[in-house]
C-alpha cells in the first residue's frame, strides 16, 4: 500500500499550517456580559455568557438606556442583537444593529435550559 506523508519536509508549508491551526483556537472567545448588581448578590458570579432570550440593558454607547431581550449572538465576533434596535438603510428597510458585549448588563436571564440552571446556581 502507498501511504502519503501528512506532513511536509517544506519548513514553510509546515508553518503556514500551524498558524492556521493556531489562529482558529485563539478566536473562539464567547461573548460573556456583566451581570446587574441584583443578580450578582443573588449568583455570586460577575459575568455570565449572554445567550438569546436574556434581558439586557445598554450602558455605553450611542444606545445607552435602552432595554431589551437578546435576538442573536454573534459567537465569533463577540457581539449580539438586541431586540428594538434598528439602524435605518439609506435605501429603505431597517437592519439590526450589533453590539459588543463589554457595552451590555444582563438584567434577566433565560433559565429555560436546565444545564445553564444548574451551571448559574452553582448545583451541578
Amino acid at each position: 500500500m502507498n501511504q502519503q506523508k501528512d506532513t511536509s519536509s517544506k519548513p514553510i508549508k509546515v508553518r503556514k499550517r500551524m498558524r492556521r491551526f493556531s489562529a482558529q483556537k485563539s478566536s473562539t472567545r464567547l461573548p460573556t456580559a456583566a451581570l446587574s448588581s441584583d443578580l450578582k448578590s443573588k449568583y455570586a458570579k460577575n459575568s455570565v455568557r449572554v445567550r438569546i432570550g436574556d434581558s439586557v440593558k445598554l450602558v455605553r454607547g450611542e444606545y445607552s438606556g435602552i432595554e431589551g431581550k437578546v435576538q442573536k449572538v454573534f459567537a465569533t465576533e463577540g457581539l449580539v442583537s438586541v431586540e428594538g434596535i434598528h439602524r435605518e438603510k439609506i435605501a429603505g428597510g431597517n437592519t439590526p444593529v450589533k453590539i459588543h458585549t463589554s457595552n451590555l448588563v444582563v438584567t434577566g436571564l433565560n433559565l429555560n435550559d436546565k444545564w445553564r440552571r444548574s451551571s448559574i446556581e452553582g448545583t451541578q
